[in-house]
Formats: C-alpha cells, structure tokens, sequence
C-alpha cells in the first residue's frame, strides 16, 4: 500500500501519522513522490491535514537534515486544509567544519592539516586563521599573530553566511581571540565546539604562553564538547604535573573534566610507560581506554591537529563522540603507517599524507601519460578458466599477451578468492608499468583502488559510472559495455573514457550475451562521442572485417579466446597485432 492509495482513502490523521510511525522513510519517499508528481505548487490543497517538513538536525535540533539526508516530518495543525513545503529534497546539508587556528608554512600542522583532514573524512572545512607561522621539519622560525579585527571578520564573514556544524580550535595565541570567539559562537551557534587547546607543537616550540591558560581554564573548555590535550597541554593545564602512567592520565582526565568541557581526550603518545599508543577518553561518567600500535616513524608533525580535525568531522557527519573519536584515532594509525617511509624535509618531525597517495605517486609512479584512444587498439581480456586450461598463471598470460603486442589489459577473473586475486592483481600492474601498458580491472573497483590500477571497466548491470568516478579519481580509465546508442551517449554523459561494444560475434566467453552484429557495432561508433573498442568473438579469421568498417570512434579490438585459449599467447598475440596493423593502413573513415 502507498501513501497515495492510504491518503485517498482515508481523510483521518490518524493513519498518515501511523504510517509515519511504522515506515517514516518509505513514507517520506512515497509521499513526497506523490507530491511532486502531482502539482509544483508550494502550497497544494492535497489533503484536509498540513503537514509542515521542519529539517531538524538528529543531534542538535538545528534546521538541516538528518545524518543519513532524510526529511523529519512535524505534523500540526489538523484542522488546516493545505501542504507546504519549506525545502527542496534536493537541498542536502554538506557536513560542515570551520578550523580556528594558525598556518602552518610546511603544510605538516595548523589549517593545512585540518583542511586535509576533513577533506579525506569528506567533510567540507572553512579557515579563520589566527596566526602565520614560518615552520618546516627542523621547527618554527616565526610567529606573526593577526590583528583581533582580522580573526573577528574571518569569524562574522564565515558563520554569518555558512552554515557551520563543527568549530575546531587549534592555536589561540591571546586571550582576546578566545573572547572574540566565543562572543562569535554566542551569535552564531553551531552543533559542536572542539578544542586543541595548542600550546606546544609537536617539535616542541611554544605557540602560546602560560597567561592565556586561565582563559582556557574559565572561558573556553566550560564551552567546548571536547577538549584534546596531549601530555605537555595537559600537565600545563593541571599546573605542571607529571604524567608517567595511564592511572595519572585517567586523574588528568577527570580533572580537566571538572573545568566544564562534556568531553575529555588526554593523549598518550608520548606517555614512556606505555609500548602502545594510549589515549584516555572520558565523558563524566566512563573512561575508555583507546590503544592503537605506536607506529615507529618521524612522520609524526601534525598529528593532534589531525585528530581533534578528524573528531569534528566525523560530529558533523552526526556521529556521536565515542564513535567520532575512535574513527579519528583509527585515521591516525592508518595515516601514520602509511607514510613512515615518506621523506619531506631534513629535520626530525616530517608530515604525513592525509591523502594516502603520495607514496603511491612516488613509488608506483602510475603511467606518467594520460588515457589515449590508441591504447584500445590491441585490448587483451584476461579469462580464469583459460589459464587454468593452459596451465599459466595470470601474470605469466599477461606478460605474454604484452610480449606479443598488447597495448591494454583487462583482468576479468570472475573465479578465485578476493585476496589471491588482489596479490595477482598487484604483480600485473607492476608488469604493465614497467612495459607502459594501462590496466583496468573488470567489475571490481575495490581491487581497482587497492592494487592502484589504471582504470575499470563495467557492465551496465554494475557500479554507475558517476559512482565508479566519484571512487576512483579524476585520472583513472573508465570503460563502459554498450550495446545500443543510447547506452553509448549515457556512457559519455556519465564521465567514461571508452565504451566497448558488442558482443559483435558469438563468444563463449560470456553467457547469455546478445550479439549486435557489425552493423550494431557501426551505430554504436557513430553515436559515440569517445573511443569504441569492439569485443565479443573477434579472431584473426574476422578481426580485419571488423576494422574495415571504417568508422572514426571505432579504436581497436578486444579479445579473449583469440589470444588466451591457445597454447603459446605471445605468438597468437603477435599474429594478431600485425593483422590490425594491415588492416588500418589506408582505410577511409565514415
């Protein structure tokens, strides 16, 4: 039953706020539909209730969406007779952070770190900046502190116009700026305020002195939901006590607690007692013990920024605390042991890649050229079954296939367990690169992005392209199976680099796939406004038939059995390759 068949049945609140109770999303999703579908008034006599939608933040009660981007329908007023709607359902509230902090000139520390932050938990972030500082791995070299005028219209500038869910502080160097801040989140309230209450960076210069602590102490933690301290802050927050175990850091944290924050995070990276990196959570009632591996690297500059950033961030995706905290902790550990190879700078405390796609550019060194249509000439797919016919591994069947002349590769091994065809995965990309040969993987964009490969390449039952792109990067290859013309437009439309048609011959390759013939194929080139790479059934016996037809999008073939179901792969691949280079010399394109 739809919400459209109960409201034309029933004029009685009653039900409408039933259905509301047992299914609000499905009802939300029908009866808004029924709306739309219906009048593109904003005020539509549908039925004898006004039902007003109020956006209001799960957490907060702020005006916004939900964490999962769905509608909260607020019924009142029975006895009114009309339907309003306040918001577009296309009006999606984006996660949203604003960084209080200095900059820091290595890019390791400071807003840099927090917009690198937020931007790999895919949370939007906006700057007041409080100080610039000139540092790099050896340390800092200078502090010139901004005007208080200056850091009070970043403020009024940002949270007048933005709707802003999460503040992070970071460096506060006066006691000013505390003051102009919190007289800004008195006027512009916002869901969340996390305090890095930095004093001591990580190279252990001081960023702010001892006289703005009482500030800290009185004004700014009774605000905040969370406070980050690492040892040095909080022992100089608790007036210069030792911290030399988790039974003193669990006092800290309850002592920094009674100063008024809801939340406390006393980290214990540096805590000598402990073989673990230990940080102790405590929210008034419950301390949590959070260990994670200490991870042996210089790497390590920036790392409090990160986490009290990443903490914001996971809150206005609408996590709870516990939750925000152990996910930045976890995005700590994976970055740092990403990058303890990564060498930026000569001193001792380097940065680290938010990203985690430095070491990947710098070791792997993924083909240095863009996607060009004449990769698609000779396109070889790889088959499971065939090697195990032949006898040959994957990565034996896709040196052979280069050896003979291949010009792209496809792993499409529908057999086998996720990991062992990752680790094969992994080996064929370092064939393909050493030889410049792209490769994309068939269907599964996880292997795609776990073994850094070229591309992928997708059915039209599989993954959209919008998303496939969204996952994979702006400089990855995506190719698309079309079979009409319409699936071709959609294809460029959607953001692939190359379509490939067919099946053009029977094949035995693939169950159950309609073949289109080389008249199809032509409609489909003809369509299409990016490469067309034919497959299905293509051998030497019609490979020449199929590039004499002549037509300018039509690139190159794709084959399976041609070259992978015989015995020697380089010789079939060859043989292949000098055919099509015969078959292009001279041909008149339509």
């Amino acid at each position: 039953m739809t919400v459209k068949d109960t409201l034309g049945r029933h004029d009685d609140w009653r039900c409408f706020e039933a259905l509301l109770t047992i299914s609000p999303a499905l009802l939300i999703y029908q009866y808004m539909g029924f709306l739309l579908s219906s009048t593109t008034s904003t005020s539509t006599s549908i039925i004898h209730h006004k039902i007003c939608t109020t956006f209001i933040s799960k957490q907060t009660g702020r005006q916004g969406f939900d964490q999962f981007g769905a509608l909260t329908l607020k019924a009142i007023m029975p006895e009114e007779k009309s339907l309003t709607i306040t918001n577009d359902s296309n009006n999606k509230k984006t996660p949203h952070v604003l960084t209080v902090a200095g900059s820091d000139s290595g890019a390791g520390a400071g807003v840099q770190a927090d917009l690198k932050a937020c931007a790999a938990r895919g949370v939007y972030c906006s700057t007041v900046i409080t100080a610039v500082t000139a540092q790099n791995t050896l340390g800092v070299q200078d502090v010139s502190i901004l005007s208080e005028e200056s850091v009070a219209a970043q403020l009024k500038s940002v949270l007048s116009d933005m709707r802003v869910d999460v503040v992070k502080t970071g460096m506060l160097p006066s006691i000013a700026m505390v003051k102009i801040l919190l007289d800004s989140l008195k006027q512009y309230p916002v869901q969340a305020l996390v305090v890095d209450p930095v004093m001591v960076s990580t190279s252990g210069d001081v960023l702010a002195g001892p006289s703005i602590l009482d500030t800290f102490r009185k004004d700014l933690f009774p605000m905040a939901d969370i406070v980050t301290p690492n040892l040095k802050e909080t022992s100089a927050l608790l007036g210069g006590i030792q911290l030399e175990t988790i039974s003193d850091m669990r006092s800290a944290a309850k002592s920094l607690h009674d100063m008024g924050p809801r939340n406390v995070l006393v980290k214990g990276g540096d805590l000598p007692s402990s073989s673990d990196a230990v940080d102790i959570f405590f929210n008034g009632k419950d301390f949590y013990e959070l260990r994670s591996s200490r991870i042996q690297t210089r790497n390590t500059h920036g790392t409090g920024c990160t986490l009290a950033s990443c903490i914001a961030a996971e809150l206005a995706k609408g996590s709870s605390m516990l939750s925000a905290v152990k996910v930045a902790k976890r995005y700590v550990e994976s970055v740092l042991e990403y990058s303890k190879s990564i060498n930026i700078g000569n001193g001792s405390q380097g940065p680290f890649d938010h990203g985690l796609k430095l070491k990947r550019s710098v070791c792997n060194s993924s083909r240095m050229q863009v996607f060009e249509p004449s990769d698609l000439f000779l396109y070889a797919v790889t088959d499971s079954n065939m090697n195990k016919k032949w006898g040959r591994s994957i990565t034996d069947a896709v040196k052979a296939a280069i050896e003979g002349g291949a010009t792209i590769v496809q792993l499409r091994e529908k057999e086998g367990e996720t990991g062992e065809f990752l680790e094969s995965a992994k080996a064929c990309v370092e064939i393909c690169r050493l030889h410049n040969i792209p490769l994309v993987i068939n269907d599964r964009v996880d292997i795609a992005l776990a073994c850094d490969a070229d591309g992928v390449h997708v059915g039209q039952s599989d993954m959209p392209v919008a998303t496939v792109r969204a996952l994979v990067g702006p400089d990855k290859i995506i190719g698309v199976s079309c079979k009409t013309p319409e699936q071709a437009l959609k294809a460029w439309a959607d953001g692939a680099d190359y379509v490939g048609s067919g099946g053009v011959f029977p094949t035995n390759t693939k169950a159950n796939n309609r073949t289109i013939g080389l008249d199809g194929l032509r409609d489909v080139c003809l369509a299409s406004k990016i490469p067309v790479v034919a497959i299905g059934g293509i051998n030497l016996g019609n490979a020449k038939e199929v590039m004499e037809l002549g037509v300018v999008n039509l690139e190159g073939v794709a084959v399976v059995s041609a070259v992978f179901d015989r015995e020697c792969v380089a010789a079939e691949t060859r043989k292949l390759y000098g055919l099509l280079k015969e078959s292009v010399v001279g041909k008149v394109m339509v």
